[in-house]
């Protein structure tokens, strides 16, 4: 496990600060704000700690405040229903005595039924792929100078572009975007833990695939970007310590939001995760 990594798997490590109440650390980090996969990622993680049966198979969530990145976060859990086969949770994050976000995560109990599912792109193999430290080896030119070091800073996520990296210039201006991404190293087999990951990971790239046909940039100062609500349907077991597909597209952006799908998908070619995000796209 990676330095990087082992840090993530501790930032989901949360306190238990009294019944149904916990609090998350936060990284040394020169941020603006809390990175939103973060949040959602604790807030599940705090949700999944008060439920005894069951694994998560949805959540719908909705970034309220910009979070402080200097202090911790305390997320509270309403234990709203136990059931036989379904079991609800409402998780409020709170920082300065304020809501930053909120959760409702649904778990249930295994059942056996019918089958479907979408047919997995065919892509190239995540090994036949260049790493993130060798595109920007590649392409070090075609990003700012002040990107560069969040770029190549140790990252807990490995990501590996299908085509032309989002800020490649001669990328094709379409609302969609493949990469493989998993862990940097090896996880235990404690699926939530998986699917907490899985949520941290799922928030670094919606954003981008908004904005893609657009000339436009995050650090424009005339655009302004940041996630909405964040939805993900987990439909069967999955390690996120090995590579998973993330296919992802735009079907719309207007009025100042741009709409965001994935599909998260295994190697196997089954489909693991849906999600969907909504984004501010403003325009100053």
């Amino acid at each position: 496990m990676s330095e990087a990594l082992d840090f993530l798997v501790k930032l989901l490590d949360l306190e238990t600060i009294e019944l149904n109440t916990f609090r998350g650390i936060q990284p040394d980090e020169d941020r603006q704000r809390v990175f939103g996969g973060q949040v959602a990622a604790q807030a599940l993680m705090a949700a999944g700690r008060t439920v005894d049966v069951g694994s998560v198979h949805s959540l719908h969530s909705y970034f309220l405040r910009p979070g402080d990145p200097k202090i911790p976060i305390v997320y509270e859990v309403d234990r709203i229903r136990d059931g036989k086969s379904f079991t609800t949770r409402r998780v409020v994050a709170v920082q300065h005595g304020r809501a930053i976000f909120n959760m409702e995560a649904s778990f249930h109990v295994h059942e056996n039924s019918i089958e479907h599912q979408f047919t997995m792109p065919v892509v190239p193999e995540p090994d036949t792929l260049p790493t993130l430290r060798e595109r920007i080896a590649q392409a070090n030119s075609e990003i700012d100078l002040d990107d560069l070091e969040w770029f190549t800073r140790p990252h807990p996520i490995e990501q590996r572009f299908v085509g032309e990296s989002p800020w490649s210039p001669s990328r094709k201006r379409e609302p969609r975007q493949q990469l493989w991404i998993k862990s940097d190293g090896v996880l235990g087999d404690d699926q939530l833990l998986h699917s907490c990951v899985a949520t941290y990971a799922s928030d670094m790239s919606l954003m981008d695939v908004i904005i893609a046909p657009h000339n436009v940039r995050w650090d424009d100062g005339h655009f302004m970007a940041a996630s909405l609500d964040h939805c993900m349907w987990f439909h069967r077991d999955f390690r996120i310590d090995d590579w998973l597909l993330y296919d992802t597209d735009s079907p719309v952006a207007f009025g100042a939001r741009g709409l965001a799908r994935g599909f998260l998908y295994d190697r196997a070619g089954r489909l693991c995760v849906s999600l969907v995000q909504e984004g501010l796209t403003r325009t100053i």
